[in-house]
C-alpha cells in the first residue's frame, strides 16, 4: 500500500493507465519527477516495467498492486497523489501560479 492512500487491486489497471499517461504528458510534473532528466527515465522505466508484469501476468494483481504503490511512494509527492486520486488536500489550496497550471494538466490524468 502506497503511504498516501493505497492501491487496490481491482483500480490496478486504471492506475497504471493513468499514471502513464502523467509520466509521459509534458504539462505534469511527473514528466520532471522531482530529480531531472534520469530520475524521469528511470520511473517511466520502472513504470512501464510494473506495467508490462501486469499485462503479461508474469505478477499477481495485489503484488502488481503494491509495486505501484511503492513506485509512488518513491517518485510522487503528497500532493500530486492527492491529485491523482481525486481528493482534496490543504496543499492544493497553496499552489502557486506556475505549480497550478501543472496542478491543472495533472488533475486530467487523475483516477478517483
Amino acid at each position: 500500500m502506497a503511504v498516501y492512500g493505497g492501491i487496490q487491486a481491482h483500480e490496478l489497471e486504471r492506475w497504471l493507465n493513468a499514471l502513464t499517461n502523467a509520466a509521459y504528458d509534458r504539462r505534469c510534473p511527473l514528466s520532471k519527477v522531482h530529480g531531472g532528466n534520469a530520475r524521469a527515465r528511470t520511473a517511466r522505466q520502472d513504470l512501464l516495467y510494473i506495467a508490462n508484469a501486469f499485462r503479461s501476468g508474469q505478477q499477481s494483481r495485489e503484488d502488481n498492486a503494491l509495486a505501484l504503490g511503492r513506485w509512488c511512494e518513491s517518485y510522487l509527492t503528497e500532493a500530486e497523489w492527492y491529485i491523482l486520486a481525486g481528493a482534496h488536500h490543504k496543499a492544493d489550496t497553496a499552489e502557486s501560479a506556475p505549480e497550478s497550471l501543472s496542478a491543472e494538466a495533472l488533475r486530467q490524468h487523475r483516477v478517483g
